[in-house]
């Protein structure tokens, strides 16, 4: 299906057939794609879509197999980034590619070709930087920054190359709504210049907002295209998954929750490296049948703070973190593990996942100890049919798409390893369930499967913990929220009185992590 301007004098890039073949795999099969000038365009689609491949070739990042990319009308081959930058083609990544110990200007000097000097890299910064709305300072350096400024300086790097077309991936991921409005704003300015975006996101009210026309894959070939703001969120999903995307079904919230399964008591640490947050006596407590929502930037001390609650960074003192009554401070994840707790960190490829390792050895990997009954026998051998059974059951249970009976865990997209990766858990029926950005780059089909189960263990009688930096999400499923902010967790607030606007305020900043704020008197 072509998605074509009227005018062909306008576009800016046309592209015709684009291919790419992985093994049997057609990531990408003959898309067809037009941007004209100062058009803001949305590529939608599922995870595995084909999305990320489609912008790879675009970048210079992957070769394609078929196709032709017309450049102002002249044909092209991108053989790199540094050809796609040169032809006036920049691309902001969704996870940056920044490092912490370098300023904002030494970052943006890496990737320049002019051999400027610093000082001059640095004021060119600094004017791009206001000009456009994006407040930097170029002597800052990257590992003292929040995520809204480091992305700030990923956008201004690419400024300075002086883009017409720039490819925006899932930009909003990390911002505060407050920071999604000024990027909005520096959107608006870019397109009245005569700029191009290609903005992929998975956020459909945003991309309602913002964009001219959108363009839909669904295994790697284009379905649909669209003026999106003349559709709704749900008619966009549906072309995105082809079916009704089922909403959460949440029920009442709020009333009289069971006894606090998971405690966390005055929790402080020290950074752990030059680059960490200090977490500052953090208390909250999660009943039975309660999801509580901690918000906040990223980096704002999310990570250390799942580490200690997960075990994989123990307390001095035993009571700091308390599962289903027992002292847990002291014991590891297996540890906590075997006192019915759950834990999915938000790195699901290397972290929660060995990349080249099948699903099955993952999931023997994480259960081994809590299920050895079914998947060992005497004298430490593996039972592999019961393993592999219980892998079935995770992958119907979730929906996992995958090419092969057991495959490596880097073989399957992002959102599909995210469902086996929290199915792993939820198999096993958690009593407290801990789970680091759920939905992370995952599409709505997905997302509303992910957050329907979590709620679904909360109606069992689980205690839930969402770390979030979606505030859809967590306002969809949660029945308090609570916000972190550099290392300070604020009182949390009953999802009846909470607003986007209290918590956007309490993400940047104001008024938050109250010591002394307390989710309830604990002895």
């Amino acid at each position: 299906m072509r998605t074509t301007l009227t005018d062909d004098s306008g576009l800016l890039l046309d592209v015709r057939g684009l291919t790419k073949v992985f093994g049997s795999l057609k990531a990408c099969d003959a898309v067809d794609l037009t941007i004209g000038r100062g058009e803001i365009h949305a590529l939608l689609g599922e995870n595995g879509a084909g999305k990320s491949t489609f912008v790879k070739m675009l970048f210079g990042a992957l070769e394609p197999a078929a196709g032709t990319i017309l450049w102002k009308g002249n044909p092209v081959a991108i053989s790199s980034p540094g050809e796609a930058r040169r032809l006036g083609i920049g691309m902001v990544f969704q996870h940056f590619s920044l490092f912490d110990a370098l300023t904002a200007a030494e970052n943006i000097m890496l990737s320049l070709e002019d051999g400027a000097q610093i000082n001059t890299v640095a004021e060119r910064a600094r004017k791009v930087s206001e000009a456009y709305g994006l407040p930097l300072d170029p002597y800052a350096h990257v590992g003292d920054l929040s995520v809204g400024e480091r992305q700030r300086i990923e956008i201004v790097r690419c400024l300075l190359q002086n883009p017409e077309l720039i490819i925006l991936d899932e930009p909003t991921s990390v911002l505060t709504p407050q920071e999604a409005d000024k990027l909005f704003e520096t959107l608006e300015t870019l397109r009245s210049e005569g700029r191009s975006i290609l903005y992929i996101s998975h956020r459909l009210e945003e991309v309602k907002r913002m964009c001219d026309r959108a363009t839909v894959l669904r295994h790697g070939r284009v379905v649909a295209q669209c003026d999106p703001r003349q559709e709704t969120a749900s008619s966009l999903a549906r072309m995105m998954v082809g079916d009704e995307v089922k909403g959460v079904e949440r029920g009442a919230r709020g009333g009289d929750k069971g006894n606090a399964l998971l405690e966390v008591r005055r929790l402080s640490s020290r950074a752990a490296h030059p680059f960490a947050v200090e977490l500052s006596d953090i208390t909250l407590s999660v009943r039975a049948g309660e999801i509580l929502g901690i918000a906040g930037v990223a980096g704002n001390g999310q990570g250390e703070f799942f580490e200690a609650v997960s075990g994989e960074v123990l307390q001095d003192d035993a009571d700091v973190v308390r599962i289903r009554g027992r002292a847990a401070g002291r014991l590891d994840i297996t540890g906590r593990r075997l006192l019915g707790a759950g834990f999915v960190p938000e790195e699901r490829l290397g972290h929660a996942a060995a990349p080249l390792l099948p699903l099955s050895q993952n999931l023997l990997l994480s259960r081994y100890s809590t299920d050895a009954a079914a998947f060992l026998a005497p004298l430490g051998i593996i039972r592999y049919g019961a393993i592999a059974r219980a892998a079935k059951r995770i992958v119907d249970a979730m929906d996992v798409r995958k090419s092969t009976e057991d495959p490596e865990a880097t073989a399957l997209s992002g959102g599909n390893l995210q469902k086996f990766v929290i199915g792993r858990e939820l198999d096993r029926r958690p009593g407290v369930m801990v789970v680091d950005q759920p939905t992370w780059g995952v599409d709505a089909g997905a997302a509303a499967r992910i957050r329907q189960a979590l709620i679904d263990l909360t109606r069992e009688g689980a205690a839930v913990l969402v770390i979030s930096q979606d505030l859809d999400e967590l306002f969809e499923i949660c029945d308090a929220i609570a916000v972190m902010h550099k290392g300070r967790l604020s009182a949390p607030l009953p999802i009846a009185e909470a607003t986007y606007e209290k918590v956007g305020l309490l993400m940047g900043g104001a008024h938050a992590g109250d010591p002394q704020a307390r989710t309830e008197e604990m002895a």
